[in-house]
């Protein structure tokens, strides 16, 4: 009998032990205790400033002892600027059970907040313009549940004021946006709020699908004296070809961001979407460590905006750069690239 009681036991405890090998305590590759975690990336869609943030989460995670490849599983979709698409992937990830769902844009930051508010995993995102208009905040930047994460909210003013001194003659500002996009909405409302006080008025024109952007950039650009681009991800995606009709009629096109200036935008007073992706990939970092949990960490803004410049673009528009505005600039750049592939 004590025999058999002695094997049963011993049973018992090889059980445990292999038990505690697994789940998300699991040893990671290299090696170490700690724990290893899957994070579901989605992304709305493929262009430079999201890529760039993807590119940061991933680094400002590795700064915190979370890396690909040792301790870190990524599961990366890119929603091809599609609503739908985009709710497909929150809800696959949930069923996946991922221990974090990263969320790229608003619209996957909604939908991926929609899809698991009633699971345990908590959703972080980044390039988010006006966090309490997509309702995954407060007006103060309080989490409405376990989702937190960093926006991209423009410097408008910053930006007008640098229109003003590239084109004193200016008068009319073009905006082409997604109607139904929650951040571009809210970035036209302050744009219109402040374009009279440098002597601007404010013309849009609103898409609901990429099919829609050819004939809308024909009739906007007959109104304007240029264009300036938002973090609208539908138009984003088909900036080439707003680029082309701009370039026709000799108009120029201000971008929001630094991928947009070196694909042919004149200039753009924006944010850095690495250092963006960053700061979310540490954020990330202490809700997986259990240092947090999502719904204790305010949403946050990057400070400060830096100009970029083409001067590539510039000459070939026929417009003089200010001096004030070359020696300003945190990057100039001398050539067109070509928009990366999707």
């Amino acid at each position: 009998m004590k025999k058999r009681m002695t094997a049963i036991l011993l049973t018992a405890m090889m059980t445990v032990s292999v038990l505690a090998g697994c789940g998300s305590g699991q040893k990671a590759e290299n090696g170490t205790n700690a724990e290893s975690y899957t994070i579901g990336i989605s992304q709305f869609a493929q262009h430079g400033s999201l890529d760039n943030c993807r590119e940061g989460f991933l680094e400002g995670l590795k700064e915190e002892g979370i890396e690909e490849g040792k301790n870190l599983e990524v599961i990366y979709k890119n929603a091809e600027a599609a609503f739908a698409n985009a709710g497909t992937i929150a809800d696959g990830f949930v069923s996946d059970k991922v221990d974090m769902i990263c969320a790229i844009a608003t619209p996957s930051a909604q939908t991926a907040y929609n899809a698991a508010m009633d699971s345990n995993i908590p959703v972080i995102y980044t390039a988010v313009t006006d966090t309490a208009a997509a309702e995954l905040t407060d007006a103060d930047g309080k989490p409405v549940g376990e989702v937190t994460g960093t926006s991209d909210m423009l410097p408008v003013e910053e930006q007008l004021q640098m229109i003003r001194r590239m084109l004193p003659d200016a008068k009319t500002i073009g905006i082409m946006y997604t109607t139904s996009e929650a951040n571009s909405v809210s970035a036209i409302e302050t744009y219109k709020e402040l374009a009279g006080d440098y002597g601007f008025t404010i013309e849009t024109a609103g898409i609901t699908e990429t099919a829609d952007i050819p004939l809308a950039a024909d009739g906007l650009l007959t109104k304007v004296d240029c264009l300036t681009n938002l973090t609208d991800n539908t138009v984003v995606n088909s900036l080439t070809t707003i680029l082309e009709k701009a370039n026709e009629l000799n108009i120029p096109v201000f971008g929001s961001e630094i991928e947009q200036v070196k694909i042919g935008c004149l200039a753009a007073q924006g944010l850095d979407y690495v250092e963006l992706g960053k700061q979310t990939g540490r954020m990330a970092a202490q809700v997986l460590k259990g240092e947090k949990k999502a719904s204790e960490i305010n949403s946050a803004i990057i400070e400060g905006s830096d100009l970029y410049l083409n001067t590539a673009v510039a000459e070939k528009l026929g417009i003089t750069v200010p001096d004030e505005l070359t020696e300003a600039a945190r990057e100039t750049f001398t050539e067109i690239t070509e928009a990366k592939a999707e």
